[in-house]
């Protein structure tokens, strides 16, 4: 679906941030993108979404492509056209406005009244309780909803690529659970995900493929379940020691192993 070649980004005139990133998005799979802060991160959602220019930030080398077609040279408004929509790191929802007011926003840009209706349905079905808090201020929502009425808005415009940034940020690990379940739901029902995170557990747990940056590199790539073996990422992201190392595996494993049932129970029940 996406792939991104030799990607070079540069902040202001002299910030180098991407140093020739190549990466390829599954358009039936999670990818997840780790790393530490400064990693390049965010610089590559933005890359993806074409939103630099908003952070002083340009591509000055390298292409990204979807569906075969140049990405990087086109505007933000452009790319949701093109089905890519992202929900930004800390939970950037109009606060003063209502939950139902924000997921109208989010539909403006569907292509009919049907298609937004659809939308809509999906939304209230993977998230019953901005159903229950429509007419409430966003602004008043635990942290939490804030980030499912994120999540819910973005899946107005009914993307085929969602791009999530940071969304365990400050959650509570019951809340954390719940997003990765919601992140799953979401991907089984058609869309691709490119997850960027810190909590290495949770995002290796919910995706099929992950990259890892270091300072703006690319330092591995491979099947999640491979990264999360890897002597490493268990360094790194999932432990300082043995038994928090075991047990990360462990939690990754299990979260497959969930996948795999509940993906075995809807063909049988299909």
């Amino acid at each position: 679906m996406l792939t991104v070649r030799n990607l070079r980004v540069r902040y202001g005139r002299s910030v180098s941030a991407l140093h020739g990133i190549d990466l390829d998005v599954p358009d039936d799979g999670v990818l997840a993108v780790l790393g530490s802060n400064g990693a390049g991160k965010s610089t590559l959602l933005r890359a993806i979404s074409g939103t630099l220019g908003l952070h002083r930030g340009s591509v000055v080398g390298g292409e990204i492509h979807y569906d075969g077609k140049r990405l990087d040279k086109l505007d933000p408004a452009a790319i949701v056209r093109q089905g890519i929509v992202g929900v930004p790191e800390g939970r950037q929802i109009f606060a003063r406005m209502s939950v139902a007011e924000n997921l109208r926003a989010g539909g403006i840009g569907a292509r009919s009244p049907t298609e937004r209706a659809a939308a809509s349905r999906r939304v209230h079905e993977l998230f019953p309780v901005l159903t229950d808090r429509a007419g409430q201020r966003a602004g008043l929502l635990s942290g939490g909803e804030q980030q499912m009425l994120a999540i819910g808005r973005a899946l107005m415009s009914s993307p085929r690529l969602l791009l999530l940034d940071e969304p365990s940020l400050g959650l509570a690990p019951k809340i954390v659970e719940r997003i990765s379940a919601i992140i799953r739901d979401i991907h089984e029902q058609g869309t691709a995900v490119v997850l960027v995170e810190q909590n290495a557990v949770m995002a290796l747990g919910v995706a099929d493929h992950a990259a890892v940056l270091e300072v703006g590199t690319l330092a591995l790539a491979a099947p999640a379940r491979e990264l999360a073996e890897s002597e490493d990422v268990q360094r790194l992201y999932l432990g300082g020691h043995a038994e928090s190392e075991a047990e990360a595996e462990r939690q990754v494993e299990a979260a497959h192993e969930q996948r795999a049932a509940k993906r075995g129970l809807s063909r049988w029940s299909g």
